[in-house]
C-alpha cells in the first residue's frame, strides 16, 4: 500500500533535485475490452495515429525487447489541461479550494444568453484576448485590464519575476502561457507547461461507422419538389412566388440544392465510413516537472537582488513555498480531473483498471520509485496546507477574491453580432481545434 503524499515530502522534493511526479493509469472502454472508442478528429476528419515503442513489461530497460505498436491519441495534452482547469473551476465554485481567478461577466441584456469567462476556461488563460479587451473592475473607469495598474505588471513577467502570475493566475505557471496577445505580441513572455498529461490507445485497429435516417413522414423528392429560401418564420417555402429572389435576375433562390434534406426532412441513405478504433488498452500518463517549477522565481521587492545572506535566505524560502504551492495545485488539478471520470466524448468513455498512484522520480538510475496515493480530499488538503505555508512568508498571498473584469463595449457588440449570425446559420467560427 503506497504512503499518502505529505506536504513535507512535497516541499523536500521541490527544494531538492528530484525530476518529477508521475502518474500512469491504464483504462479499458466502459463497454468492456474490445468495445470501440472514438478518438477526437482533426483537420480533414483525421485521427491522430502513430507508431510507438512499447517496452517489454518483463524487461523494461532492454530496448531490444521492445515492440512497435499502432497507437491513436484519445485525449491530447491541450485537452487534458482544459479538463484539469475545468475541474479546478468546479472545485473553486463549490468553495472546495481557494484560488486566484479572473472573471469576465457578460451580464448584458443585449446578449441572447449570459456568458461568463474566467482565467480557468479562457483558451490563453490570463493572456487571452477576452481579458485583454475587457475593462478592469466594473468598467466605470474605462481602463482596459492590460492598461490598468495590475494589468501592466504582466508586461514584465518572466522566469525571474513570476510574482504577478502567482498573485493573479497561478494556473498559467502550471499549465503554461504565451503572452502573444499582449503589447509585445509574439515577443511576450512564455512559460512552459509544468504539468503534462495525455491519453493514448495502444494496438489500435481502425473500424467503420454507419449512419442512416428513416423519415417517419416518408417525405419524397421529385422534379416538382424544390425547397426555396423564404423570409417566413419557417425560412423555406415550396412556392416559387413566395420565395426570396436573386436581386440581379429576380429568380427564386433555392436552399442549397433544393432537396428536402436541406431542411432536415427526408430519408438519409445508409452509409459506411471509417470511424472509431478497438484497442488493447488506453494509458493516461501525467507528469509534473519539478525542474520547470524550480526555474520560477518570486521576488517580493522590485528593487532588485537581495543584498544580505539573510535576505537571500528569506527570498529562497519564498521561492520554495511558492513552487510547493504550484506543485500542490498541479497534483490537485490532476486528482480532481480523475475524480470527474474519463468520459471524453460521445462513445469514448474509459474506466480505470489500475489505481491512481503517483511515482516520485528522485535520483537518476533508480529502478524502483517511491509511490504515493492521493485521494481527492488529500489533494485538496495538500493544496490548502501549501497555500497556508506560502502565506506565512507572504501575508495575503494567493487571494481567493475574484478579480472582476467587465467586457468592453466593442467586445459586447462583437458577441451580439456573432450570436445573431449563429442564430441565422451564417456565421464562420474560424479555425477550430480538438
Amino acid at each position: 500500500m503506497p504512503d499518502s503524499l505529505t506536504l513535507e515530502t512535497l516541499r523536500n522534493a521541490v527544494a531538492g533535485s528530484a525530476a518529477a511526479f508521475r502518474c500512469v493509469t491504464e483504462y479499458q472502454p466502459a463497454g468492456g475490452p474490445g468495445d470501440k472508442v472514438f478518438p477526437p478528429t482533426y483537420e480533414g476528419g483525421k485521427y491522430a495515429t502513430e507508431k510507438r515503442y512499447v517496452p517489454d513489461p518483463q524487461n523494461p530497460g532492454d530496448p531490444s525487447k521492445a515492440r512497435v505498436a499502432d497507437c491513436v491519441l484519445l485525449d491530447s495534452v491541450q485537452s487534458q489541461a482544459n479538463r484539469m482547469e475545468l475541474a479546478l473551476l468546479d472545485a473553486w465554485e463549490a468553495e472546495r479550494i481557494e484560488l486566484p481567478v479572473i472573471v469576465v461577466d457578460f451580464n448584458n441584456h443585449r446578449l441572447e444568453k449570459r456568458i461568463r469567462v474566467t482565467s480557468l476556461d479562457a483558451p490563453h488563460r490570463i493572456a487571452d484576448a477576452i481579458l485583454r479587451d475587457s475593462y478592469d473592475g466594473n468598467g466605470k473607469g474605462r481602463e482596459l485590464f492590460r492598461q490598468s495598474k495590475r494589468g501592466k505588471r504582466l508586461d514584465a513577467v518572466d522566469l525571474r519575476n513570476a510574482t504577478p502570475l502567482l498573485e493573479m493566475c497561478p494556473t498559467a505557471l502550471v499549465f503554461g502561457m504565451w503572452d502573444s496577445t499582449g503589447p509585445k505580441g509574439g515577443l511576450g513572455a512564455k512559460f512552459q507547461r509544468a504539468l503534462v498529461s495525455e491519453i493514448v490507445g495502444y494496438d489500435a485497429v481502425p473500424g467503420v461507422k454507419t449512419s442512416s435516417r428513416i423519415d417517419p413522414l416518408g417525405i419524397q423528392k421529385d422534379e416538382q419538389t424544390t425547397i426555396f429560401a423564404s423570409r417566413s418564420l419557417l425560412g423555406w417555402t415550396l412556392e416559387r412566388t413566395s420565395a426570396r429572389t436573386d436581386g440581379r435576375r429576380n429568380e427564386p433562390v433555392k436552399l442549397g440544392d433544393g432537396k428536402p434534406s436541406e431542411i432536415n426532412h427526408g430519408n438519409v441513405t445508409p452509409s459506411i465510413v471509417d470511424g472509431g478504433f478497438t484497442i488493447s488498452r488506453a494509458v493516461q500518463t501525467t507528469t509534473l516537472s519539478l525542474p520547470a517549477l524550480r526555474r520560477l522565481h518570486f521576488p517580493t521587492d522590485a528593487g532588485g537582488r537581495p543584498a544580505s545572506d539573510a535576505e537571500r535566505k528569506k527570498q529562497e524560502d519564498i521561492n520554495v513555498a511558492a513552487r510547493t504551492a504550484l506543485a500542490a495545485l498541479g497534483l490537485c488539478a490532476a486528482t480532481l480531473a480523475r475524480e470527474a471520470g474519463c468520459d471524453l466524448r460521445s462513445r469514448c468513455q474509459l474506466v480505470a483498471t489500475t489505481p491512481f498512484e503517483w511515482e516520485f522520480l528522485d535520483k537518476p538510475g533508480e529502478s524502483e520509485h517511491a509511490r504515493f496515493s492521493l485521494s481527492t480530499e488529500q489533494a485538496i488538503k495538500l493544496l490548502m496546507d501549501a497555500v497556508a505555508g506560502l502565506r506565512k512568508h507572504i501575508p495575503g498571498a494567493w487571494p481567493n477574491v475574484p478579480i472582476a473584469l467587465s467586457p468592453s463595449d466593442e467586445l459586447i457588440e462583437l458577441v451580439v453580432r456573432s450570436q445573431k449570425l449563429a442564430a441565422a446559420g451564417r456565421g464562420d467560427a474560424g479555425e477550430s481545434g480538438e
